[in-house]
């Protein structure tokens, strides 16, 4: 995808300016207290949509017939997938393939964006013994006593 980025006040003073670059690229517009925006054509928009819902349901189907087929082919793509052991790397790939198709039939990818975040995460985790061994307990008792904050009334 070729991007052209632009500061969110530029788009305000002169839209005019920024929207001619739509004929060659999706265009980012810069916002320094939120979010960054993303302009394109609806051609482009659709395009996307429809090649993810396609790619989506194509990996599910490999994955019904085949899941290791298909972990295979999100471990090429995500390799921190290695770092799982093997009973999450199966839950993973299910997970995110659900994920993945629910969003392409949809469109909403933020679930999607969640759990890909998330699972990279604990793979990060299980790469360090020391660190996943503590995070699996045990854990010595209840933890400390907290006092009940006054009521501030």
């Amino acid at each position: 995808m070729v991007t052209k980025n632009f500061q969110y006040s530029a788009f305000l003073r002169g839209p005019s300016q920024v929207l001619p670059s739509l004929d060659h690229a999706d265009i980012i517009l810069e916002r320094r207290d939120d979010e960054n925006l993303v302009l394109m054509r609806m051609e482009r928009f659709q395009a996307g949509s429809d090649s993810l819902h396609i790619a989506a349901r194509a990996l599910a189907i490999v994955a019904r017939r085949n899941m290791s087929l298909a972990e295979e082919v999100l471990a090429e793509e995500l390799p921190w997938l290695t770092w799982l052991p093997e009973t999450e790397r199966q839950e993973c790939v299910r997970e995110l393939l659900g994920q993945l198709m629910a969003g392409a039939d949809t469109g909403e990818l933020l679930p999607f964006g969640r759990a890909l975040t998330s699972w990279r995460s604990t793979a990060v985790i299980w790469s360090d013994p020391e660190l996943a061994g503590d995070l699996q307990g045990p854990f010595p008792g209840d933890g400390p006593e907290v006092t009940r904050p006054a009521d501030a009334s």
